[in-house]
């Protein structure tokens, strides 16, 4: 029997093959127990609907949310103090951590030593989406990911770099590889200073920084061993 047709006793079936108003009112109750089936079945199908749209568009157009994959303001500026390479501390100096943006914030000094010079080095801050402040230090938003197969990467105080505990991947301040089984150096994300607010686009990140070379690394590799 389908889910339209109810089932009757027998007593019902009597009644409705004997006609009159006691049919008429069984042949009502079924009609209206088939329209109540019938649009219990239609609304939980446009709940299903509706809730599977929206999970589609969360996941295509996540900066409606106003989480992760929008435009994020992650601090103020005099909440970063800026530092040299090697005077990095977490949540100190230099690197700070922001998980609602899974990203760290690195904010160097203005007298950062680099390796690069002129045309060169502005070519490759571009490159590295390192954006040189009106003070004359530097901010990058690191995605806290490694490259390698996904885990999130510490910052090591004492070896000034992000050293991942999964497969020894190995990378400077700045992002830039240095060892390890990584194929490129950490993604970054757009970063912008606004008025005081710090704020770090997760809707575009750069996984198009490769490898280091002479002619692209920006800063001196620590030179204190890292172990895992």
């Amino acid at each position: 029997m389908s889910i339209d047709t109810p089932p009757i006793s027998p007593q019902q079936y009597e009644v409705l093959h004997g006609g009159g108003a006691e049919a008429a009112e069984i042949a009502q109750q079924r009609i209206s127990r088939r329209r109540f089936l019938r649009r219990s079945m239609l609304a939980v199908w446009g709940v299903s609907t509706v809730s599977a749209v929206a999970g589609a568009l969360f996941y295509m157009y996540p900066q409606l949310s106003g989480g992760f994959g929008s435009v994020l303001t992650v601090g103020k500026v005099a909440e970063f103090k800026a530092a040299k390479p090697a005077d990095f501390k977490l949540e100190a100096a230099g690197v700070y951590h922001r998980p609602v943006a899974r990203t760290y914030v690195i904010h160097l000094d203005p007298s950062t030593e680099f390796l690069l010079k002129g045309q060169d080095l502005d070519a490759q801050l571009s490159s590295e989406n390192v954006v040189k402040a009106s003070d004359g230090s530097y901010w990058i938003a690191l995605y806290q990911k490694c490259v390698h197969l996904g885990c999130t990467v510490p910052f090591r105080d004492n070896c000034s770099s992000f050293k991942c505990p999964c497969h020894g991947s190995h990378y400077n301040v700045s992002g830039e590889f240095l060892d390890g089984p990584a194929p490129r150096s950490l993604d970054r994300f757009q970063i912008s200073i606004e008025g005081d607010d710090v704020k770090v686009n997760t809707g575009a990140i750069n996984s198009t920084v490769a490898h280091p070379d002479e002619t692209t690394r920006l800063i001196h590799a620590p030179t204190v061993d890292c172990t895992v």
